[in-house]
Order: structure tokens, then sequence, then C-alpha cells
């Protein structure tokens, strides 16, 4: 038995050890906001948060999720500005990709509260987009870094809370 907290809940998984974690995310527990993307961890599509850093979850085996602090697109609950930039931009287009794109972006901001453009194309790069929303990808997190300065309180994206 594998446990691990997922968006802030322990939980535990029986699934064979070396079962990608993407597929006990969707499967076991019902989270299908991270998606399938290459199965080989090069497109970004399967993007979520463990223990904080982006990590592709298609080729992260169970057991390496043991203790860890997982938080899914769904974790971020739509309190991360960069999910309403995301609106406000109109970066999705077919959407597949859109979960690993915010996940991946939340990590930069998270680290870095005003990064350049090209600190953002470093970040971003190995997160594929098959509609080109790159330069509303940028656009969409440049805004949320200004909303998240011009905020008084501060994001926590481990937590998926606000606090003062």
């Amino acid at each position: 038995m594998i446990v691990f907290k997922l968006n802030g809940n322990k939980v535990s998984s029986a699934a064979d050890v070396n079962t990608p974690l993407l597929w006990v995310i969707r499967d076991e527990f019902g989270f299908k906001g991270t998606k399938f993307g290459c199965g080989i961890g090069l497109c970004g599509a399967c993007t979520v948060h463990i223990d904080g850093a982006p990590v592709r979850t298609c080729s992260f085996p169970l057991i390496a999720a043991e203790n860890k602090n997982i938080t899914t697109i769904e974790g971020l609950e739509n309190k991360h500005p960069l999910q309403q930039t995301w609106i406000d931009e109109q970066v999705p287009q077919c959407g597949y990709c859109q979960s690993g794109q915010i996940m991946q972006a939340a990590t930069l901001l998270a680290s870095n509260s005003s990064p350049s453009d090209q600190e953002i194309v470093d970040h971003m790069s190995g997160n594929l987009c098959r509609c080109m929303a790159y330069v509303r990808i940028k656009s969409a997190i440049k805004n949320a870094a200004g909303v998240m300065s011009a905020d008084v309180q501060t994001f926590d994206p481990s937590s998926s809370t606000q606090q003062s």
C-alpha cells in the first residue's frame, strides 16, 4: 500500500508500485484534469506538483509518491490567479494541455514573482501546446504575476489557500 497526500487528503493505493502515478490519479481517484499526452514525460500534459515541484506523472512510478504531497489542477480549486488570467487571455483552444501548462507556470510564479519573458519561455519550454497558444500562455503568466504582486495576500500553491 502506497500512502501519500493528494490535494491535501491522505490517500493510499494498492496499485502495482510501477504503475505511472498519472493512472492512479485519474483512474483510482477520479481526478481527470491531469492528462495523458506522450507517455514519456516530454509534453507536460500530465504535470502535477509533488512537494511543490512540477513532475510529469506519466513516467513517475507510484512507489516514488510514497509520503509525498501531490497537487493536481483540481487541488488549485480555481483559486490560483493563473486560472483566471488563462480565461481572461483566452488561452484555451482545445484545452488539452492547459492543466499541465498551469501547473508548470504556477511553480515558476511560486519561485519568481516577476519573471522576464525569457524566464517564462525557459521555464515553460518543456510543455507543448498543439494549438500553438504560446503567446497567450506567456501573456497570461505575466498578467498573473502582476495580479499576484498587486494582491496584499500571497498564494501558496502547495496548500492552494490564500494567506495574509
